[in-house]
């Protein structure tokens, strides 16, 4: 859908093809059609699988398929972190390192088309160009439960809130039916977006790509819109609603909070921690503390009464205010051999700027770069705050 998005926002198709065909996977081909979703038009993509049965893949081979592909650099980069996103969060899910997860079927042949082509179509609209800002808006959740390669899993999958969770994505629908953000879908927007409402700017395109269901109660659609970001842009702080879930824990073995972070944090938390306190009888304790979306509320409290020995948990919905965000990517490095890295940046009302390299993109820069992580992180932020100006382009996806 995404894929079809971009299409229909004006992405070269012939060059959209070529880097999924560039992947020399026998009959692995796409086709592009006009299509009718929900009384909508839209553009429809359909991934021509070879008829061989697939195999499973680790993320080595995975990369190894994207390094050979007929990308640009930036494109080449951008695939790359969908899968490793991919696999860190599939690792975390099933408790194992993300090089030895087995990817299934996000890495099987019509995943490698739609992240291929994606990257090479975000690539030819300028979106994954230095100085480019993308937002998106919630993502559809559903619900229900799915069949997959581990059984019957839940919707949302652990994987899809796992992304979700780390990128800070906005997730909704719940009372949608059957899955409607895929690990892949989310994994692309996690390396790509940040959430946020539709930013002021000039509209250049639209685009509408549609999914291969017609359901009745919307449109199973995904749109894009690309634009140019106007200069009167607000930087007021974006009023919000959080749920703040608690509870006060005096009886754990101090070793396993690690562990009950991790979990509320795969429940979908946006973030938590613990506070010591004192309780009854001079009693040492910990206040455990988790931010989540309202519709995530139910997981987080499951997660604290499974992992810890609390007996009770309570929750508030607080109003908050946040600055708005934008991630945008820089290229560190020498030219020979330059590695992206994605920044976050936010903009205060007094015009103070806040910047802050992604920590996955610097740590797998630093790899290729040989050079500390942090050298990679203060040339991230010396190459935003010295080579970008003001004047960046604006994308939303919708």
């Amino acid at each position: 859908m995404l894929l079809g998005a971009l299409l229909d926002a004006g992405a070269d198709h012939d060059r959209v093809r070529g880097a999924v065909l560039s992947l020399g996977v026998p009959d692995l081909d796409l086709t592009v059609g006009r299509d009718r979703r929900g009384g909508f038009g839209c553009l429809r993509v359909t991934v021509s699988r070879p008829s061989v049965p697939d195999h499973h893949r680790h993320l080595p081979d995975v990369l190894e398929l994207v390094a050979r592909a007929r990308l640009s650099p930036s494109a080449a980069a951008f695939a790359s972190r969908v899968f490793t996103l991919l696999a860190k969060a599939e690792g975390e899910a099933h408790g194992t390192d993300a090089n030895a997860v087995h990817f299934h079927e996000v890495g099987a042949y019509d995943a490698l088309a739609d992240v291929v082509g994606c990257a090479a179509a975000l690539d030819d609209l300028g979106l994954l160009a230095e100085g480019s800002e993308v937002t998106c808006s919630p993502l559809a959740a559903g619900s229900g439960s799915v069949d997959c390669a581990h059984g019957r899993m839940p919707v949302p999958v652990p994987a899809v809130l796992l992304l979700a969770a780390r990128a800070g994505l906005e997730l909704t629908g719940g009372e949608l039916a059957g899955e409607r953000t895929t690990p892949t879908g989310a994994a692309l927007v996690a390396a790509l977006a940040t959430p946020g409402p539709l930013p002021a700017m000039t509209v250049r395109a639209v685009g509408t790509g549609g999914g291969s269901r017609d359901t009745r109660d919307r449109p199973n659609v995904t749109r894009v819109v690309v634009g140019r970001a106007s200069a009167a842009a607000s930087s007021e702080p974006v009023p919000d609603e959080v749920v703040v879930v608690e509870s006060t824990v005096d009886d754990l073995d101090p070793r396993l909070w690690p562990s009950v972070l991790a979990a509320l944090r795969d429940a979908g938390a946006w973030d938590c921690w613990t506070t010591e306190t004192v309780g009854r009888h001079g009693r040492p304790g910990r206040v455990v503390t988790a931010l989540c979306a309202h519709q995530v509320r139910p997981a987080v409290t499951e997660a604290l009464f499974r992992h810890t020995t609390t007996l009770g948990v309570r929750w508030v919905a607080q109003q908050r205010v946040m600055l708005r965000r934008r991630q945008v990517t820089v290229s560190v490095g020498p030219p020979d051999s330059a590695q992206h890295v994605t920044v976050k940046v936010a903009d205060g009302p007094d015009g103070a700027v806040t910047v802050q390299p992604e920590l996955a993109d610097a740590e797998l820069a630093a790899t290729a770069l040989g050079w500390p992580v942090r050298a990679v992180c203060e040339a991230a932020v010396s190459r935003y705050r010295q080579d970008l100006t003001p004047s960046v382009a604006a994308r939303s996806l919708a």
